[in-house]
């Protein structure tokens, strides 16, 4: 019988162009791998997501159980706890896939913490708009809070960051204030 050249079954059989492999001999060690029946422990290295998810676990948890006492309500009548505990539902799922996909984040040793002085500055400025909420009233607070964030924090020009602040806290309490008939705090500058 006749077969082609380029045919499987033409010639005799050839021993694999590529070697055998053979698993590592008895002397092999590495410190990484702990070996079948070893006591090492295995170090768990920690991801900056595993640092992120927990954070947002745990204020879930923590808004959750702090707005329990307020009232549910229904669909068609939501109460005052309908929403921070829809929220917290969200926040606490997306915590935990966070968690679950920290394998794939860097670790938490090689994160750059250069960004922490910026980040400090957005909390203070923050923090300084939550207490001064309601004795100066929305229009004034979120006014110095947003300037406050843009001319000092990520330092851009003054006038920009005047028009910016006061156009954006004017579209909010036309949109609260007026067309949703949200009770804003006036403050003692009454407005």
């Amino acid at each position: 019988m006749w077969t082609r050249p380029s045919s499987r079954r033409s010639g005799t059989p050839t021993p694999s162009a590529s070697k055998k492999r053979y698993g590592q001999s008895a002397r092999w060690t590495d410190d990484r791998v702990p070996r079948q029946g070893s006591e090492r422990a295995t170090h768990v290295i920690l991801r900056r997501d595993h640092l992120a998810g927990g954070v947002f676990v745990a204020a879930g948890l923590l808004v959750f159980a702090v707005s329990g006492d307020l009232p549910v309500g229904s669909m068609a009548m939501p109460g005052a706890g309908m929403m921070p505990k829809l929220v917290t539902s969200l926040m606490l799922a997306f915590g935990v896939i966070v968690l679950l996909r920290a394998g794939e984040s860097p670790p938490l040793a090689e994160v750059s913490w250069a960004d922490l002085p910026h980040a400090a500055r957005v909390i203070a400025v923050t923090a300084a708009g939550i207490a001064l909420y309601e004795p100066l009233g929305f229009l004034a607070t979120m006014s110095l809070l947003l300037f406050s964030l843009v001319f000092i924090v990520e330092r851009k020009p003054i006038l920009p960051a005047a028009v910016f602040s006061v156009g954006v806290t004017v579209f909010a309490y036309v949109l609260f204030g007026t067309l949703l008939k949200s009770p804003l705090p006036r403050g003692l500058l009454w407005f």
